[in-house]
């Protein structure tokens, strides 16, 4: 079979021997790829004749676009209160709840499904840099503003991220109007900002007990080598007077 093949390949070829026959053979197969495939060259080529058969190699550009997809969730204050506005309009239920958010653990994953789950909407108000310097003291935040809003956006029950330079977030409150304020259970009821602004307009404040040993605090004593204070009842906490 082989020296009949042979023979198929001198009658299209003409004769050859040694090295010429052989250089013809691969140039008569390079021939019948490039007829099924197109004519390619150099790197191109290489790469659609590695490809298998079905499989189609993902553009670059589609994958950067689908790593960054989430940023579109960092909003303006503007934005966010069309977006509340829409979703209001289609009969859904906007919850807000808001924070510093510095280095993201099980306790906020958690937390943020929790408030989810109470309507349709979850838009969280982010602490600008300013804000946590001045309620966390000196060396916070960990992470710039920037890099917290991104974590948030990545998070499936998190809507919308704004970011705000106020001590408390009753700016962003009184302008997108949710019908559930959720806070964490470790601030008293009576304590927290917002609440009757929400209360005034029908819609309710709602508690979300905490994940105990799960804090911001507790992971940078960690990092630092110190020991964290063993996990008490927190007291209840008071939001910042009002600026």
């Amino acid at each position: 079979m082989r020296l009949a093949g042979r023979g198929d390949a001198e009658a299209r070829l003409g004769p050859q021997t040694g090295r010429a026959r052989s250089r013809r053979m691969r140039l008569a197969g390079r021939g019948a790829a490039e007829a099924r495939l197109g004519p390619q060259t150099g790197r191109a080529r290489s790469r659609r004749m590695r490809t298998p058969a079905g499989v189609k190699p993902a553009p670059m550009v589609s994958l950067k676009r689908a790593a960054t997809a989430h940023l579109r969730k960092i909003r303006t204050l503007g934005s966010a209160r069309i977006l509340c506005r829409r979703a209001r309009a289609e009969g859904q239920q906007v919850v807000f709840t808001n924070g510093c958010f510095d280095l993201l653990h099980p306790g906020h994953v958690r937390y943020l499904a929790a408030a989810r789950s109470l309507g349709d909407l979850l838009v969280v108000g982010l602490n600008a840099d300013a804000s946590v310097r001045r309620l966390k003291g000196r060396g916070r935040p960990l992470q710039h503003e920037a890099a917290r809003a991104e974590v948030l956006a990545g998070l499936a029950s998190v809507d919308a991220v704004v970011l705000f330079e106020a001590d408390t977030p009753l700016e962003l409150i009184v302008a997108l109007a949710p019908a559930v304020l959720v806070k964490g259970a470790d601030w008293g009821a009576d304590a927290i900002v917002g609440a009757a602004e929400v209360g005034a307009l029908g819609g309710k404040v709602v508690r979300i007990e905490l994940v105990a040993g799960q804090s911001t605090t507790r992971l940078i004593e960690r990092a630092a080598g110190q020991q964290p204070e063993k996990t008490t009842k927190a007291k209840p906490r008071r939001e910042p007077r009002r600026r």
